[in-house]
């Protein structure tokens, strides 16, 4: 049974209130506060397709404004527009100030649209947030209630449970659970990376622009990329422009949203996050720090550490599901502490080293960070040469350690100064480059443990060969 969207009997046109309002944005038709009032006012009272025609304006004045993009939400919802709804819902997402009620009005409108799966993420995510969103017809729609759902313990206080195994009960995907998002950036807003770029448009973006080439010579589309290189580099800026650039769902996955202390409860969360990739597709499925999921099982003395990666293994195989259009990108840190396995073809078959930024990229970098700041006159090409070896995150040091002198200067003088090349230059000299340490380890990887040719790239890098 489907919800349909709520209607109201009130007749909004003979509200005094309201034509006090209409009246008062028609003369001051650039007020946002007014014209936001005299929307949610629309809304409530039921008057859902003038309301939408004010939020819409209201958003002209603010585009950024999630509250109103919420309420655009809800017009369309009410109006059974569930694509326009989804279409707004989808790029809330990806915002930091995403209210409770708009996973809840997500879960109304995939519920009205036939995705109960989907859906029950988005109102699990809701009531997690605000247990007073709790729905119980809504729950009913979404189809069968877990223990979370349901408001009691997940684990049952049964003398007769062990307290190390609970596969006698329903995995379920942990309200901590990533959910999908699309995210702003593409490309154009990574500074240089061109050739790793490149390899990640022949791997992942032109499978998807140009599938039928790929058809033809019985080449899937999906697979794997594992990043490794000094932090800071721009791994997982690089893997959400990879989403951007295809505009696919974009899943970045936590350690802390796979490990559980419980036997078992972690491989039902990884099953649970490849299954909703699976589910929206296209999607880029990101592992950061990939190494503390999939560590080389000879270091586990324990069963549950291999039981783990061997999950990870199965689900990368797609042993019994379709991994067809999903995207799956993994960074590390610490590759030599990565199992050997997830390097198989059909695994993580694209091995990528990511150095820090070379003098080019650094300009651009430096260039991309100062865009929306108070700076004249900057020489990039010669801030980029005084910072060998810095990593993005050092070279977005630098721009902060700056901006903070000079908002200093400007608070004690009450003048507001733009950044300088020797301001940026001053900053720089005071950083070191934190990828020598990471280069220290990787050099003996690359000298004495290089059998199989997986540290060529670090050698060269290195001026080792």
């Amino acid at each position: 049974m489907f919800q349909a969207p709520m209607k109201s009997t009130a007749d909004h046109t003979d509200n005094p209130v309201i034509d006090t309002l209409r009246k008062a944005v028609s003369q001051s038709p650039d007020n946002l506060h007014l014209r936001r009032h005299f929307a949610q006012v629309l809304l409530e009272a039921g008057g859902h397709k003038e309301a939408e025609v004010e939020f819409r304006a209201a958003l002209a004045l603010a585009p950024g404004d999630t509250g109103l993009g919420l309420g655009l939400a809800k017009a369309f919802f009410h109006q059974g527009k569930h694509s326009e709804a989804l279409v707004v819902l989808e790029d809330l997402q990806a915002r930091p100030d995403l209210p409770a009620e708009a996973q809840l009005i997500h879960a109304r409108v995939l519920n009205a649209r036939g995705e109960k799966t989907s859906a029950l993420d988005h109102y699990r995510r809701a009531v997690a947030l605000d247990a007073d969103l709790a729905d119980a017809l809504l729950l009913e729609q979404l189809g069968p209630k877990s223990p979370i759902d349901a408001g009691t313990a997940p684990w049952p206080a049964n003398e007769n449970t062990s307290p190390q195994r609970r596969e006698d009960v329903e995995p379920v995907p942990s309200d901590e659970t990533a959910l999908p998002e699309k995210p702003g950036i593409t490309f154009k807003d990574v500074g240089g990376m061109e050739k790793l770029k490149e390899e990640i448009r022949l791997k992942v973006i032109y499978p998807i622009q140009h599938p039928e080439v790929y058809k033809a010579y019985g080449k899937g589309i999906g697979g794997g990329i594992l990043m490794f290189g000094p932090p800071g580099c721009g791994k997982t800026h690089l893997a959400r422009a990879t989403a951007g650039e295809v505009n696919a769902a974009f899943v970045a996955v936590g350690i802390n949203e796979v490990l559980e202390m419980w036997i078992g409860r972690s491989e039902s969360n990884l099953h649970a996050i490849f299954e909703m990739a699976r589910r929206n597709k296209p999607c880029v499925l990101f592992f950061d720090e990939v190494d503390a999921l999939g560590a080389s099982r000879a270091d586990f003395k324990n069963s549950a550490g291999r039981s783990l990666i061997n999950q990870f293994l199965a689900e990368l195989d797609g042993v019994k599901s379709d991994n067809e259009g999903v995207l799956i990108l993994a960074a590390t840190n610490a590759p030599w502490n990565v199992d050997s396995a997830f390097r198989r073809p059909g695994r993580f078959d694209r091995i990528i080293f990511v150095p820090p930024p070379d003098t080019e990229a650094r300009a651009l970098i430096l260039e991309l960070l100062l865009k929306d700041k108070l700076a004249k006159d900057i020489d990039y090409p010669a801030l980029a040469k005084r910072t060998g070896s810095f990593s993005g995150a050092d070279l977005k040091s630098v721009v902060d350690v700056a901006t903070e002198a000079r908002i200093e200067d400007a608070l004690r003088s009450g003048k507001a100064l733009p950044l300088t090349t020797k301001d940026l230059a001053a900053a720089a000299a005071k950083r070191f480059p934190t990828t020598r340490e990471w280069f220290a380890t990787a050099r003996n990887y690359a000298t004495y443990s290089n059998e199989g040719g997986f540290y060529d790239d670090v050698a060269r890098y290195l001026n080792l060969v």
